[in-house]
C-alpha cells in the first residue's frame, strides 16, 4: 500500500487535547470547547495533522470527565454541543481530523442508567451494571481491588448488594454482558459519528470484561514493600477477557460502515489498554479481507515507561515491530494526560532527541500539547491537588495534575491561557516558555517539532516507509526509513558526550540542533552531546 491510497490515519500525526487545560475562552480559569476552536490556527501552523479531545461530556467531574452521566451532550463548563459542532466544522475546514475521547467502561454513578439501576433488585436496568451479593462472611465478592486504590467493590446499603466499579467508587463498571448495554453505546458512538468526528479512542477497553465466574485475583509475585497498593494482586480476572474482542468487532464493522469508498472519510479506533506488548497485539483483532477487526491502532506506551537508553531503545523498537500481526499499523505515545512528561522523565536536554524519536519511527505518533514546548511536570501544593488518584493513594507519586497545567500561550498573567485564576498552576518559567516567546525564537524545541512535522509530511519514507536495521553503537541509536530508492537515517546521540559513527555517503537533512542542513557527508557522522540527525544516503 502506497501513502497515496492508504487511510489518512496511517500518515497523520495525532495531537493530545486536555480541554481543561488548552484554553479558556470565558475567564473561569477552565479550558473549554471555544477554546479549542480559537487555537486551531497553531494547530495547522505547527503540521499537526488530527486533534483528540479528552473528554468534555456532562459529568460531575470526580475523575475530571472520566466519569461519564450522558454520553451524548456537552458538559457546561466546556460549552455546548452548538460549540462541539462548531469546532468539528472549522476543524474541517483547516483540513484536521477530530478525534474524540469514549469512556465504554464504566459511567458517573450520576448516570441515569446507573441511578434507576441502583433503585431496587428488579430495576429493568439493574443489571446494566455489575451487581453481586456480599461474599459468606457480609464483605465484598472478590478480592479485587480498584486501579484508584481500595477495593473494587461498594456495598448498596439500600439494596444490600456490591456494585463493581475498577475505578472511583463514582464510576461503577457497565456490564457488557448485557446486549441492551451494547446497544445504547452503539447508539452514542453513532451519535458522535453523525456529528463528523472522525474516530475514538476508547478508554480502558481492557477493562470491559471480569472474569464471569467472579474468581479472586492471585497475588502479584512481583509485590515488593513500597510498591502502591493497589498493584498487591495480579489482575488476571480483572482485565483482558476474551469476551471484549467480540465488542471491538461489533465496533470496528461500525466505524467501516460510515468510511465510505473515500480513504480520507475513514473512521479511527484507538484502544487504551496497558497490557504487555503480546496481549496488546491481539487488540488488533484478525486479519480480515480489507485489513483488522479489532481497533486500528491500540495505544502502544512502550516508549512512556522505557528508560533512556540506546540499548534498550533498539531492543524495544525491534520487538515490537517483530510481534505487530500481518496488516496491523504501529503507533508511539511518548506522553499523555496519565504520565509524566517527557522532559521531566528523560530530562530537558533529551526532549528534542525525543520528538526526533517519536516522529520518525514507523507508524502514528501521538503528541501530547505542551510537549512541543518542553513543558515539565508543574508541582502542584497540597491544598490544590485536584487528581482523585493522588488523593486516594498519597505518596506513591501517582498524581497526574502535574501533567495537565495549563498551556501557556504568551506572556500575561494568565500565560494567555485564561483571564481568570488557572485551574491547575502554570508552569513557573511561563514567562519565557509559551508558544508566542518560544514562536518568535528560531531555535527551539517548537521549531523543531515543526521541522519534523513538516519533514515527515514530504519524506513518504517517513510517514509511509519501511524499517532497515535498527542497533545502537556507544549510545547511538541508529535506524533506517525506505521507501523506494530512498533511503534516510535516523542517528540519535543519546550519551551526554560527543560521539562519531560510521554512515554512508549522505545529506543531512535535519539535526536537533537546528543548525546544520544540507552538510555533505562521507563515510563518518560526527555528532555532539545528545544530538540527533536525519540523513538522506547518497549511494
Amino acid at each position: 500500500m502506497t501513502s497515496a491510497d492508504s487511510p489518512w490515519w496511517q500518515r497523520a500525526t495525532v495531537y493530545q487535547i486536555y480541554p481543561r487545560s488548552f484554553q479558556d475562552s470565558n475567564g473561569d480559569g477552565i479550558g473549554d470547547l471555544a477554546g479549542v476552536t480559537q487555537r486551531l490556527d497553531y494547530l495547522v501552523w505547527l503540521g499537526i495533522d488530527a486533534i483528540w479531545l479528552s473528554p468534555f461530556y456532562p459529568s460531575p467531574m470526580a475523575d475530571f470527565g472520566y466519569d461519564v452521566a450522558d454520553y451524548c451532550d456537552v458538559d457546561p463548563v466546556f460549552g455546548t454541543l452548538a460549540d462541539f459542532d462548531r469546532l468539528v466544522s472549522e476543524a474541517h475546514a483547516r483540513g484536521l481530523k477530530v478525534i474524540v475521547d469514549f469512556v465504554p467502561n464504566h459511567t458517573s454513578e450520576a448516570h441515569p442508567w446507573f441511578v434507576e439501576s441502583r433503585g431496587n433488585r428488579g430495576n429493568p436496568k439493574r443489571d446494566w451494571f455489575v451487581w453481586r451479593d456480599p461474599a459468606p462472611d457480609g464483605g465484598p465478592p472478590t478480592n479485587w481491588l480498584s486501579e484508584f486504590g481500595g477495593p473494587a467493590w461498594t456495598k448498596d446499603a439500600a439494596t444490600g448488594q456490591y456494585y463493581y466499579h475498577a475505578y472511583l467508587p463514582q464510576q461503577p463498571d457497565l456490564n457488557w454482558r448485557n446486549p441492551a448495554v451494547r446497544a445504547a453505546m452503539q447508539d452514542a458512538l453513532r451519535f458522535w459519528l453523525e456529528r463528523g468526528v472522525d474516530g475514538f479512542r476508547l478508554d480502558t477497553i481492557h477493562h470491559l470484561f471480569e472474569d464471569e465466574g467472579l474468581r479472586d485475583n492471585p497475588p502479584n509475585p512481583f509485590f515488593k514493600d513500597g510498591m502502591a497498593p493497589t498493584l498487591r494482586f495480579d489482575r488476571v480476572h480483572q482485565v483482558d477477557q476474551p469476551e471484549v474482542q467480540d465488542v471491538l468487532r461489533e465496533w470496528r464493522a461500525l466505524m467501516d460502515s460510515y468510511a465510505g469508498t473515500d480513504g480520507s472519510r475513514a473512521r479511527i479506533l484507538i484502544g487504551e489498554a496497558y497490557l504487555p506488548l503480546e496481549k496488546i497485539m491481539a487488540y488488533y483483532g484478525d486479519a480480515q479481507e480489507k485489513g483488522m477487526s479489532g481497533v486500528h491502532l491500540p495505544f502502544n506506551f512502550q516508549l512512556i515507561g522505557a528508560p533512556w537508553d540506546a540499548g534498550v531503545l533498539a531492543d524495544l523498537i525491534s520487538r515490537y515491530e517483530s510481534l505487530l500481526p500481518p496488516g496491523g499499523w504501529p503507533n508511539w505515545v511518548l506522553g499523555n494526560h496519565d504520565r509524566s512528561r517527557v522532559a521531566s522523565r528523560f530530562g530537558p536536554e533529551a526532549a528534542p532527541l525525543a520528538a526526533m524519536l517519536l516522529l520518525t519511527l514507523r507508524g502514528t505518533p501521538t503528541l501530547y500539547y505542551g510537549d512541543e514546548l518542553g513543558l515539565t511536570d508543574v508541582p502542584v501544593p497540597p491544598e490544590m491537588i485536584q487528581d482523585p488518584w493522588e488523593k486516594r493513594v498519597p505518596g506513591f507519586g501517582l498524581g497526574r495534575d502535574p501533567v495537565r497545567s495549563p498551556m501557556p500561550w504568551d506572556t500575561g498573567a494568565g500565560a494567555g491561557f485564561t483571564t481568570g485564576t488557572p485551574w491547575l498552576p502554570l508552569n513557573a518559567d511561563h514567562a519565557t516558555r509559551n508558544v508566542a516567546a518560544m514562536r518568535a525564537e528560531k531555535s527551539n524545541l517548537l521549531h523543531l517539532t515543526r521541522d519534523l512535522l513538516a519533514l515527515r509530511k514530504i519524506e513518504p519514507a517517513l510517514h509511509d516507509g519501511a524499517y532497515g536495521p535498527i542497533e545502537s553503537r556507544g549510545g547511538i541509536l541508529i535506524y533506517e526509513r525506505v521507501h523506494g530508492a530512498r533511503r534516510l537515517l535516523v542517528v540519535l546521540n543519546m550519551s551526554a558526550a560527543a560521539r562519531h559513527t560510521p554512515v554512508p555517503a549522505y545529506e543531512l537533512l535535519l539535526s536537533t540542533h537546528r543548525d546544520r542542513s544540507g552538510e555533505i557527508g562521507e563515510n563518518l557522522l560526527r555528532l555532539r552531546p545528545r544530538e540527533g540527525a536525519i540523513l538522506a544516503a547518497r549511494e
